[in-house]
């Protein structure tokens, strides 16, 4: 039996397949090297952006003739799922699971079908499901880079986000067995690892209310080895300047952020619920490259909120001029089932929308450039990623993409590149 795995979404979705991945080992299936040779297609989902559901919608017709050809064939459909989209999709698919009831797979897999999504806002599920969940050993996705999990869920509700309603509420992860995971990877010769959560920098220990998030990257930064440590994502709110001083001072914690912002202008973080203005937001910025001269960063940011007016949206072109940030994952508004602001009237036209991504990105492309000239000429340690085309692509501890030619035995490994050139989205090197 072969299984072949489909993921849409974040980082985190990324490591829920990797525990998917171990659990269908278990269970005695093989990964298959294409997607019409697998018994089992798993569809991992999100449902963040409408797009990301949309994909899943385009991908149906693929899967009922792969179908077709394999009368056997069966399909699971997990991952962030929303009520609305769980009646539109359960009549395409063999399996609709919870992700966080993942350690009982084996027995619903005996089923002909099944259907087993109860509501992730329920804290006894959430408290039950996820102690048996997070014990999953994931089957990384390489022997180099591994996704370690501090917390699942959110309790945020942010108007435009449908995090609390597909992830439940949020639920850390005991220090100990974080450390345990942490400890195993780099033993086994792992050079990287992001902890990860929805609002990764409020961790605090279920077992020890003393460790915050800031003593848990001091806990991981001292496990000897040769190894990076990064994390996603962070909330501007929950970051301390306890947070900023152990980023400093850790020398295994990379200099690279992720600072979602979503907006430049205060009256859309209001109608976000996101309760820092632009004035704290700055501020942050500016503390933390004080601190940390080097850092990188990147943000998110959401394009034709509803009600955002042109004068509005200017006030992000502005922050974005100012920051100049490195990298911004820049989404134009959809409205999400069950949120706040699904109840807003989406009195953006998608044509304005496309439009100000399109501002943003060229601010974007001229502040990226500009920070990534002041790279050129400079030695840089470098973690190899992959082999492409001839080339071999890694990271820097700034987390920029570098290419260089080399020899494809040095992906997984640290290599010194020489930086030679810049583009806005990476840089090139010898």
């Amino acid at each position: 039996m072969t299984y072949f795995i489909i993921t849409f979404g974040c980082q985190m979705n990324k490591s829920d397949s990797e525990r998917i991945a171990s659990v269908l080992k278990k269970i005695g299936y093989k990964p298959a090297s294409k997607i019409d040779e697998a018994d089992l297609i798993v569809v991992n989902i999100c449902s963040v952006r409408q797009s990301a559901v949309d994909r899943v919608h385009g991908l149906i017709p693929k899967l009922q003739r792969i179908k077709t050809r394999n009368s056997k064939l069966k399909i699971i459909l997990t991952g962030c799922i929303l009520k609305k989209d769980l009646e539109k999709f359960r009549n395409y698919f063999n399996y609709v699971l919870s992700i966080k009831s993942l350690d009982y797979w084996k027995d619903f897999l005996r089923k002909e079908n099944y259907f087993y999504y109860p509501d992730p806002r329920n804290l006894e599920f959430s408290k039950k499901f996820n102690t048996n969940y997070l014990k999953i050993k994931s089957e990384y996705a390489n022997n180099f880079s591994a996704f370690i999990p501090i917390s699942i869920g959110c309790d945020n509700f942010c108007t435009y986000c449908v995090v609390p309603y597909t992830k439940g509420p949020l639920i850390h992860r005991d220090h100990k067995k974080i450390l345990k995971e942490a400890q195993k990877v780099i033993k086994n010769g792992f050079k990287e690892i992001w902890l990860l959560g929805q609002n990764v920098n409020s961790y605090h220990s279920p077992t020890n209310s003393s460790i915050n998030f800031p003593k848990l990257l001091k806990m991981v930064n001292a496990i000897p080895g040769n190894f990076w440590i990064r994390f996603t994502s962070s909330h501007p709110k929950d970051f301390s300047n306890e947070l900023i001083k152990v980023m400093a001072d850790c020398e295994k914690v990379t200099e690279y952020l992720n600072l979602p912002v979503q907006t430049g202008d205060n009256k859309i973080l209001k109608k976000m619920n996101r309760p820092y203005t632009v004035s704290q937001y700055k501020n942050l910025v500016k503390k933390i490259r004080k601190k940390i001269p080097d850092i990188s960063l990147s943000t998110d940011v959401i394009v034709g909120f509803p009600g955002e007016t042109k004068k509005q949206f200017q006030n992000t072109v502005n922050l974005f001029k100012e920051i100049k940030f490195d990298m911004a994952y820049i989404a134009q508004y959809s409205p999400r089932p069950e949120t706040v602001a699904e109840k807003m009237k989406d009195n953006i036209s998608p044509e304005e929308k496309e439009k100000r991504a399109k501002i943003l990105t060229e601010v974007l492309k001229k502040t990226a450039l500009e920070n990534n000239k002041k790279y050129i000429g400079k030695i840089a340690r470098i973690l190899v990623d992959k082999a492409q085309n001839g080339f071999l692509i890694g990271r820097t501890r700034s987390y920029k993409t570098i290419k260089f030619k080399g020899n494809k035995d040095l992906v997984g490994k640290f290599t010194k590149v020489k930086i030679t050139d810049a583009l806005s989205w990476g840089l090139k090197g010898e």
